[in-house]
């Protein structure tokens, strides 16, 4: 097994320069927390390294909730120039929060305070562009078509922040802001929607449900880039799929679900079986639990908000399946997807996705 000695020995021998060394460490750092103590085959996934993240991050959450008590007290000091206040406060956290980005990323390389930090970058930003550009007189008519600049500069804010310290967990903000700023573009154009069938029915006359559904497949493709770039998941760039997946699925799934349950009939949920049965498929390919979760637990949302289970058995009943079905495939998952690759026809694909494993290492 080659340590840090040996990495040097090397450097100094010649064989290897500082910037291959470098390279070589970062990514044995990064394969030992991605893989350390997973079966073949698992997923990685890791919210935080140990509890010192979880110390940070709770004194980042009162140092924050601290400073919005000044910044708060101060704009309401400055009634005549709140707007100008709130913006100049806007600028100082982000100058904050970029320096200690510096520090708990790129020097400490945190998973939790990465995610935190990035939340609060995305949210300063936003408070930030609404009160520059944002007219209040405009949304307190229910008109949000000042909301779009400040969504695209949200947007390209958090994408400067991923690109100097490539946080995965922004990945999925980005995807998040790209699909809140086309809807409230969208209903510029189309009419603010009276009804949540008008943003995912296909049936419905505007242009949302097409719109959530692009986007969701355009979230899919990326993750999907990020994927066939680390087959065996050992990198950062395994983590940002990992993220945008959890993002893609609802976003798809939600069109294809309201659409089909708006109609209300037994075939319907079949119908929705099949669907799910469409996603298990495509998750087990691409060997992504996360995916095909985020699917089925948003299915399972939509079915206890807008039609409850005590109203209609048959909604019970899905619910039930979708558990049975998850239960399953998490106990013979492996074994299930060995067998898939196997049967599938996939050709060049498979050099770009994960290996199959016939056995869990527990077997």
């Amino acid at each position: 097994m080659i340590d840090t000695d040996d990495i040097r020995a090397a450097v100094g021998s010649g064989l290897l320069n500082e910037k291959q060394a470098a390279s070589l460490s970062a990514l044995a750092h990064s394969r030992r927390g991605a893989r350390e103590g997973l079966s073949p085959g698992d997923e990685p996934f890791e919210l935080f390294r140990g509890f010192n993240e979880v110390f940070i991050m709770v004194g980042l959450v009162i140092l924050g909730a601290g400073w919005i008590g000044i910044a708060g007290w101060a704009i309401y000091d400055q009634l005549e120039t709140w707007k100008s206040t709130a913006v100049v406060y806007a600028v100082i956290t982000a100058v904050l929060i970029w320096a200690m980005s510096e520090y708990f990323i790129r020097r400490r390389r945190m998973v939790g305070p990465s995610i935190l930090l990035t939340l609060m970058f995305a949210g300063n930003a936003g408070f930030g562009f609404v009160q520059q550009y944002a007219q209040v007189f405009m949304l307190a008519q229910e008109d949000y078509s000042s909301l779009v600049l400040p969504g695209v500069l949200c947007i390209f804010a958090v994408s400067v922040f991923w690109l100097r310290f490539k946080v995965p967990f922004a990945m999925a903000l980005i995807a998040v802001g790209l699909f809140g700023t086309a809807m409230v573009a969208a209903a510029t154009r189309s009419g603010t929607p009276e009804d949540i069938t008008d943003i995912f029915v296909f049936s419905a006359e505007s242009n949302f449900a097409w719109i959530t559904l692009a986007l969701g497949v355009l979230t899919f493709l990326t993750a999907m880039y990020f994927d066939g770039t680390d087959p065996h998941r050992v990198t950062r760039r395994s983590a940002q799929g990992f993220w945008l997946h959890l993002v893609a699925a609802p976003m798809i799934i939600n069109t294809v679900a309201l659409s089909i349950l708006s109609n209300d009939t037994t075939a319907s949920y079949i119908a929705i079986l099949a669907a799910m049965a469409g996603f298990a498929i495509v998750a087990i390919v691409i060997d992504r639990r996360s995916f095909l979760l985020a699917a089925i637990a948003y299915v399972v949302s939509v079915l206890l908000t807008l039609q409850p289970v005590l109203d209609d058995s048959r909604g019970a009943f899905l619910i039930l399946g979708l558990g049975l079905f998850l239960v399953l495939l998490g106990a013979f998952w492996a074994g299930i997807r060995a067998t898939l690759l196997y049967a599938l026809p996939l050709g060049a694909v498979r050099d770009y996705l994960p290996p199959a494993y016939r056995q869990d290492a527990h077997d």
